[in-house]
This record gives C-alpha cells, sequence and structure tokens, in this order.
C-alpha cells in the first residue's frame, strides 16, 4: 500500500484514488481524522501542558517564598531559569532523528519523559540552595528537551499539511491552559498544611513542585498505554481505517516512509530558506512567549498585589489567550495561510507592550497583559507548523522540527534575562527587548510570506522544472520540498 509510486495518485474533492487503485470517500477520511482526533489530541495535549507546569511554576514558587527560603538575591534566579534551557537546547534535534529513525521510541520515549520531568519537579520540592535549584532546573531541561519538536513530528506523521497547524496549536494551547490552570494549582497547593519529616519540610512553595510533579508521574505511566507509534499501528481503528491513515499521509508527503536519516537529509533542514525563516521567527517570539510566562506573577506582583491575588490574575489573560489561539490556529489552516495570522498577532502584542512601557496605572497594565497574551503566544506553533509543512520527507521534517525549536530556545535563554530585580517595578527595559522582539518578528514573518509566494508562482511558471531533468522517479521523490510540484504554504 506504500510502495507502488509508478501510477500518479487521483484527487477527487469526493474521494481519493491511492498509486494501487484502491480508494476512499471523503467521509471514509473524515471519520478516520475524527478517531485520530479523539484519541492522539487528548492525550497529547494533557501531556504537553503537564509539560509546560512543571516548567512555568517556578515563578509562582518564587513569590509564594522561594525567592526568600533558597536567598535567590541579584541574578540568581534568572540564572536558574538560564539552567533548564541549555540542556533543553541540546537535546531536541537529537531526540527527533531518533523517533524517526527508530519509531518504537514515539511509543516509549515521550512516557518515559514525561515521568522523568515529574520525577525532577518532585525532588525540586527539596533543595536547600540556590545550587541545589540549579542542578534541578538543568535536569528538567534535559528531560523536557525534545518534547515540542517530537510531539509536532508526531502529530505530522498522522496529519496531513491542512491539518496540521489547529492541531498543533491545541498543543500550544495547553501550555495556555497550564499558565491558566497554574495559577489556581500553586494558590491551592502553596496553602497545604507543612508536612515531611523533621529537617525536610514540604510547605508553601514547596507543596506546588511536589504535587505537580506527582500528578505528572501518574499520567506519565498511563501514557505508555496510549501513544500510537505510527498509523499502520493504531489499534483503534479497523484494518481498513488503518490503511487510510498510512496511504493518505504516504499521498501527501509522496515520501519512502522507511527512510533513514542521512547528511543530505540534515543539510536539507538546516539551509532551507524556508526553515530559516521560521527559525528566527521562533526566535523572537519565543523572546516574548517564554518571558511573559516566566515572568507574568512577578510582574502582576510588581503592580502592587498581594502573591495570592497576583497568582490569581494570572488566569484570565491565559483563559482569553487559549480561545484566541484556537480560533487563530482553526483560520489559519482553513486558509492554508500561517504568516498572514502571525502578523496579526504581532499587531496585538505589540499594541501591549506599547502599553505597558507608556502607562502607569496598575489596572490598565494588566489590560495590556490581555493584549500580550492573546498576540504573543500563538505564533511560536504557527512558526513550527509553517516549518513542517514546508519539509518534506520523514528525515527531513524531524530535523526541521528539532531545528526551529532549538534555534527558537535561544529566544527563551534570552527571554530568561529580560526581567531583572534590579529594574521592578516597571520593568521598563524587559518591556522595550519584548517590543523591539515583536517588531522584528513581523519582519521575520513579512519575508516569509514574500518568499513563499514568489517561488510558488515560479513554480507555476515552470521556473523549477529543470530540476527533474536526468532523474529517475526514485530520485526525484527524494527531492522533496524541492520538487516543482510541491508547493508552499504561505
Amino acid at each position: 500500500m506504500q510502495g507502488h509510486s509508478s501510477a500518479k495518485e487521483i484527487h477527487h474533492e469526493n474521494y481519493e484514488i491511492s498509486s494501487d487503485g484502491e480508494s476512499w470517500s471523503a467521509e471514509e477520511e473524515a471519520c478516520v481524522r475524527r478517531r485520530l482526533d479523539w484519541r492522539l489530541l487528548p492525550l497529547l495535549t494533557t501531556l504537553y501542558m503537564l509539560c509546560f507546569l512543571d516548567r512555568w511554576v517556578t515563578d509562582n514558587a518564587r513569590i509564594q517564598g522561594m525567592q526568600h527560603d533558597l536567598h535567590l538575591i541579584g541574578f540568581r534566579f534568572n540564572w536558574a531559569l538560564t539552567m533548564f534551557y541549555i540542556p533543553y537546547l541540546l537535546v531536541e534535534i537529537p531526540s527527533n532523528i531518533l523517533l524517526n529513525r527508530i519509531g518504537i521510541l514515539i511509543l516509549m520515549l515521550f512516557p518515559a519523559l514525561i515521568i522523568a520531568f515529574g520525577i525532577v519537579s518532585i525532588g525540586t520540592a527539596f533543595v536547600k540552595s540556590f545550587q541545589g535549584l540549579c542542578v534541578a532546573r538543568a535536569f528538567l531541561g534535559f528531560a523536557e528537551g525534545g518534547t515540542m519538536p517530537g510531539m509536532a513530528f508526531v502529530m505530522s506523521c498522522f496529519y496531513k499539511r491542512g491539518e496540521l497547524l489547529f492541531r498543533v496549536g491545541l498543543l500550544a494551547s495547553a501550555a495556555l491552559l497550564s499558565g491558566a490552570f497554574g495559577g489556581f494549582l500553586a494558590t491551592a497547593l502553596s496553602r497545604i498544611p507543612e508536612w515531611g519529616a523533621k529537617g525536610s519540610e514540604v510547605h508553601t512553595w514547596r507543596n506546588i513542585f511536589f504535587f505537580e510533579g506527582l500528578i505528572t508521574v501518574g499520567f506519565g505511566v498511563l501514557a505508555y498505554f496510549f501513544i500510537p507509534k505510527s498509523p499502520q499501528d493504531c489499534m483503534f481503528l479497523n484494518e481498513r481505517e488503518r490503511w487510510i491513515a498510512a496511504e493518505r499521509m504516504r499521498i501527501e508527503h509522496r515520501e519512502i516512509t522507511s527512510e533513514k536519516t542521512e547528511l543530505w537529509h540534515v543539510k536539507r533542514a538546516v539551509f532551507n530558506i524556508n526553515n530559516v525563516t521560521c527559525c528566527m521567527g521562533f526566535f523572537f517570539c519565543n523572546i516574548t512567549a517564554q518571558g511573559f510566562s516566566l515572568f507574568l506573577p512577578t510582574i502582576l506582583s510588581a503592580l502592587g498585589w498581594r502573591a495570592t491575588k497576583a497568582q490569581l490574575l494570572t488566569v484570565p489573560p491565559y483563559t482569553v489567550a487559549f480561545c484566541f489561539s484556537i480560533y487563530i490556529a482553526r483560520l489559519s489552516d482553513r486558509y492554508r495561510k500561517r504568516g498572514l495570522f502571525i502578523l496579526v498577532c504581532t499587531t496585538l502584542t505589540l499594541t501591549g507592550y506599547s502599553m505597558l512601557v507608556s502607562v502607569s496605572s496598575a489596572n490598565i497594565k494588566y489590560v495590556a497583559v490581555f493584549f500580550v497574551a492573546t498576540g504573543a503566544l500563538p505564533p511560536g506553533p504557527a512558526f513550527l507548523s509553517w516549518g513542517l509543512n514546508n519539509a518534506a520527507g520523514p528525515s527531513i521534517r524531524a530535523i526541521t522540527g528539532g531545528y526551529i525549536v532549538s534555534v527558537g530556545t535561544c529566544g527563551a535563554i534570552l527571554a530568561t534575562w529580560t526581567y531583572i530585580s534590579s529594574d521592578a517595578p516597571k520593568y521598563t527595559r524587559g518591556h522595550s527587548i519584548n517590543l523591539g522582539g515583536q517588531a522584528c518578528l513581523a519582519l521575520v514573518a513579512l519575508f516569509g510570506i514574500f518568499y513563499t509566494r514568489r517561488e510558488n508562482a515560479l513554480r507555476d511558471r515552470g521556473g523549477r522544472d529543470g530540476r527533474l531533468v536526468g532523474l529517475a522517479e526514485g530520485q526525484a521523490r527524494k527531492l522533496g520540498y524541492r520538487h516543482p510540484e510541491f508547493r508552499y504554504v504561505e
């Protein structure tokens, strides 16, 4: 069902015919897609939400007493945040290559990572010093590295290009839910009475890490029994549905699904202009998205609200951003446009940071936070989906996912230094850095739109047909996104 590519696949409005002559209807494909949605999306979304809870509760813990207990003076808190991203950055691409080379890792690696960073979170509840916190954060980054590009790669193996952003957007929305839920969770857990052995008492901020980590470990164990490793192995589908799920992806990508990753795959992924564009876009949007998420409780606390109120006030912006992200992702998939909707989001973020820099009223600043939240968080999954949409071949897609998120993580490292304690309470420098980053993000999105539109027009005119001269059919298939028949998503 996968290998025979001698005949062209025929596409019709109501049915599709594969290269071996068998067909399926649009209704059958929609049914398969729905069944995939009901099994994959709740599972991956929950796991990704827990991933971000582990990462972002640090600032919730900070204003609940961790800064005082661990003597996080000066730049120590910023260093602790930075320690997370260094190992996180180093393991992303290798993780995705392994996922592509050894399919069973899709089944086993994610639950193992979920359990690992849950255990690290539990261990963080018992740290006694700044040095211990840095070590815990580094291990957390190592465990979480590869999670987002890995999950996006898995989804790109089950969903067609026009279906991808909405579903990757749901993953990102899980991060927003973790931000909203994290405020409630931190408030509730911090009020659990002190408990534990003498000398290792667990209280206030330590409760946040301990119980959140315990929940994560539990879901990681459950995940072992529910993650499929490929469309052919989805036991919740019947035999024909599994064939449709696999065949539609083969036609979509026109690729050899069993190919091994080689050096030329890496070069194609790294030097693809569209991927470089998405990398830079993800870098700039991560400065804002990660900085906003890591420091929002601190920013709200600096406006004069006590710790508990500041925790609870983080919930509404994340809730609004969650709804907006899903809406934007749905529109982007419907119209098959990425750059245009990124520009819409950038406009909102620029408005929010302009207000934060220029006004002094705490209430108006809080309104500005809503603009920032709704505009800053959707572009990340949009850029990642944009790159995956325009990368053909499983090896190139695997490298693309890790490549984009790795470069974007450098923006997250910068984000950990945008807000420092000496700038409180106005944090003018941090807001200004984000304002500039969003302006650069808008320019990158404009370039991406221009490049993909120009390249598609050139291929429509036959300007890339020369790439097929002298190539056998198998060699032509390996061209991937460079094939004259391939069209970029704008």
